[in-house]
């Protein structure tokens, strides 16, 4: 049973901390610079899009201890059982010296302000733990969530480059000194059964297990379900949203398995898109550059392919490309198991086929078909850690040039993620020719009427549907993306 009095517990740099009077939208930032003063990590944008709150969590993966960059911003206390939080006033060493990634920062002049220098160091002291020789692109990959005003970023990558090839013994660095005792004293922490903790009004919960997600749901059919806070972060960083009660499932290993067969691949919802994106890349190569353009390497570490589908989202990302790779859906419950085609799930806009007390446990990808076609296209303002305005999916069978299936669907272009069932009809069947290509683009009209808003008008989301299906056809031909780009609005 559920214990009233329970505590949340990690490691914050090298002491153990047990939190047992904490509130559902307590966040990490608040907690390191209020209240243990550790005022290294800044706050800047408090929606986890500046990076200046970057600290590193290291968590078990099987007995595998891994450190991810992550946004303290939007991280909250509650997901923080059994994992070791770093900071950046842990990585000097004992007598003051610099870190090879710090002294790299000061040595090729990588902060001006400095605000932001902080987080900088911290996702460049992330690379530097995984990755003993990144290359450019692995650099600027990692650096995508970190902004920064006054250097440009030469600098900062000049000073990753330099930090990649010092490498101190393993006295020096904390990490790599104490990894084999954090290991022991995460596993040590690990839970066992639900963690409840009430602070007057509110209620956080943290089940150790599958079960003790589908219990707490029965007891709380109203509660806030919680993986990557990605979402829901700033629900209360810039809603002033109250969650509670809220569920916290980030530490729930069976929703965190990956398993690949041949039929298909199987996703825990708790999976990252980090965690995800070497299956999902090997299996749909379509889906992994369109993974490195969701959010920033801080948003992917902490952001579940499970809750942007859950959350229902009309611009989400994922659910796109899975609808036409016929992806299902499984939810569970107390009373047990369903599975539906992930299409069938979204029935309009904030709705979706969920029954009070289910939650979606996994996700089931069938293997593409040898010869089918297959891409995903994002179009934001920005390149890089931006919401889309649309992103448009396209799977299709060609066999003898002539379509004989189709599954096309957008995200950004109706209240839900949705198929265009009209341009499919009118490809199917025809050859697949520029001339087909072009008739069945004026069907956009018939399958969508967007919004719209801020991100896009109407009229420049039906253009770039439309030249998305052109620049589809273009590529599958072999044709240079470069062609295209300008009307496919990739800008």
């Amino acid at each position: 049973m559920p214990q009233p009095n329970g505590s949340i517990s990690f490691i914050l740099n090298d002491r153990e901390v047990a939190l047992s009077d904490i509130a559902p939208t307590a966040t990490l930032l608040d907690y390191l610079r209020l209240e243990r003063r550790l005022t290294g990590t800044k706050e800047g944008c408090a929606e986890g899009d500046c990076g200046a709150c970057t600290v590193l969590v290291g968590k078990l993966a099987g007995d595998r201890l891994v450190y991810e960059a992550v946004n303290a911003c939007i991280r909250f206390l509650g997901s923080l059982q059994a994992t070791h939080v770093v900071t950046v006033e842990h990585l000097a060493g004992q007598d003051g010296t610099l870190h090879p990634v710090q002294q790299a920062m000061v040595d090729f002049h990588g902060s001006q302000c400095g605000f932001c220098t902080p987080g900088f160091v911290m996702s460049l002291y992330g690379l530097w733990l995984a990755n003993d020789d990144p290359s450019r692109a692995d650099i600027e990959k990692a650096l995508q969530g970190n902004l920064c005003r006054c250097t440009g970023y030469e600098p900062i990558v000049r000073a990753a480059e330099a930090a990649a090839k010092a490498r101190p013994s393993e006295i020096f660095d904390p990490i790599t000194r104490e990894r084999e005792t954090i290991t022991v004293r995460l596993k040590a922490l690990a839970p066992t059964e639900t963690i409840t903790i009430r602070q007057g009004d509110t209620c956080l919960i943290v089940p150790a297990d599958g079960d003790g997600l589908a219990t707490a749901l029965a007891d709380n059919p109203g509660a806030t379900v919680v993986g990557g806070s990605t979402d829901v972060g700033l629900w209360v960083t810039k809603q002033m949203r109250p969650i509670n009660p809220a569920i916290f499932i980030n530490g729930i290993a069976e929703l965190q398995r990956i398993e690949e067969t041949e039929p298909g691949l199987t996703i825990g919802a708790g999976v990252s898109y980090t965690m995800a994106y070497a299956a999902l890349g090997k299996a749909f190569p379509g889906l992994g550059p369109l993974i490195d353009r969701i959010g920033g390497e801080q948003v992917r570490n902490m952001g579940t392919i499970g809750g942007n589908i859950a959350n229902g989202s009309p611009i989400g990302d994922s659910p796109p490309p899975l609808i036409v790779l016929d992806a299902t859906v499984t939810l569970r419950s107390t009373e047990g198991r369903r599975t539906l085609p992930l299409e069938e799930f979204f029935i309009a806009y904030g709705k979706q086929d969920r029954k009070p007390g289910e939650f979606v446990e996994s996700i089931f990808v069938p293997s593409l078909p040898a010869g089918d076609l297959f891409a995903a296209y994002k179009i934001s303002k920005r390149r890089d850690e931006d919401i889309s305005a649309l992103l448009g999916a396209f799977r299709l069978s060609v066999d003898g040039g002539v379509v004989r299936s189709a599954r096309i669907a957008f995200g950004g272009m109706a209240g839900t993620p949705k198929r265009a069932t009209n341009v499919e009809t009118a490809l199917i069947g025809k050859p697949w020719t520029e001339e087909t290509v072009r008739a069945a683009q004026v069907a956009f009209e018939t399958d969508y009427q967007p919004l719209t808003d801020w991100r896009a008008t109407s009229d420049y989301r039906m253009l770039a549907a439309k030249n998305l299906l052109m620049r589809f056809f273009l590529e599958s031909g072999g044709e240079p993306a470069q062609l295209v780009r300008y009307a496919a609005g990739d800008r």
